[in-house]
């Protein structure tokens, strides 16, 4: 009897080319990586080891020197991380919150007003106050100086995130579904938060990183609004350490303990280790929404 012969499988790749795609992939990966472990290394090794040969993946003297003057701040330092990761979270729950249903709204065809809040939400893409009448509605109208709201109000709402939402849930989400929810009687926060919100897992997990990173990197306005010690972000209060410093750099000349202060103050590696405490946390975030990812890819949707 004649062999009868499997049909091809075009979806299995072959041994070469199965170790070839991973061994470019895991390249591109590296590369992805090797700055930040780079940064790493450079923030443990010895500051005048640093000086004398540059800078070198296996140092010739390891040090946490820059680490220890960072810390010198003590309870500032967790204190501004505390705040930080206080602002990050409210913040990003908030900004989602306030988001999504924006978005939703104008992404509904029954929506009366939804070309007009549209245009709204576009034109603060192309046109703004300027920062003297944003200082002056934050300041005096809302009383939000040297306070958190001052730190998550101003970056609540995002105009370029409602329109990526907004264009999710036109494209993503069958009308079917709130009609189905229509039927059974739920009104529109029960459509969104029982039916909508689960199949937007993936578009509403990009927004939360980028409000996440958005939140975790501000600086600017902590410099606008904040005088409180106990209020400094982490972000703020590094670039304050590192004013500091270029501060002393620039004056040591005229001080008698010039020469001694430049010794015992480890300048490059510090910028390195401010670095490293300010991105290290959040290279955390990543994994945490990417679960999310995965979850609203695997969701059900309505055949139609």
């Amino acid at each position: 009897m004649a062999s009868i012969s499997k049909p091809q499988d075009f979806h299995r790749l072959s041994p070469f080319w199965n170790v070839l795609f991973n061994l470019i992939a895991g390249i591109f990966a590296l590369a992805c990586v090797f700055p930040f472990l780079f940064v790493m290394i450079i923030s443990f090794t010895d500051e005048k080891t640093l000086a004398r040969n540059g800078y070198s993946l296996l140092p010739e003297k390891w040090s946490v020197d820059a680490y220890s003057y960072l810390f010198k701040a003590g309870d500032q330092l967790l204190r501004s991380y505390g705040v930080t990761i206080l602002v990050t979270v409210v913040g990003t729950v908030i900004s989602l919150i306030m988001i999504s249903l924006f978005a939703y709204a104008i992404s509904r065809k029954g929506f009366k007003y939804r070309n007009f809040f549209s245009f709204l939400a576009f034109f603060t893409m192309l046109f703004n106050g300027g920062l003297v009448p944003s200082y002056i509605v934050t300041t005096r109208l809302l009383g939000l100086e040297n306070s958190l709201w001052a730190l998550i109000l101003p970056l609540a709402v995002n105009a370029f995130y409602i329109m990526i939402m907004r264009t999710f849930f036109s494209t993503m989400i069958p009308d079917a579904i709130v009609e189905s929810g229509k039927i059974d009687g739920a009104g529109e926060f029960g459509i969104f938060f029982r039916l909508i919100v689960p199949l937007a897992l993936p578009g509403l997990a990009t927004i939360a990183l980028f409000s996440t990173l958005g939140y975790w990197n501000d600086w600017f306005n902590a410099l606008l609004y904040i005088d409180d010690p106990n209020l400094v972000p982490l972000q703020s209060m590094l670039m304050r350490i590192e004013n500091s410093m270029q501060f002393i750099l620039a004056n040591s000349n005229n001080t008698s303990l010039g020469v001694g202060v430049l010794q015992s103050m480890p300048q490059d590696t510090s910028r390195m280790a401010m670095v490293v405490l300010a991105t290290g946390p959040i290279v955390l975030a990543y994994p945490f929404f990417q679960r999310y990812f995965v979850q609203g890819l695997t969701v059900g949707a309505v055949k139609e």
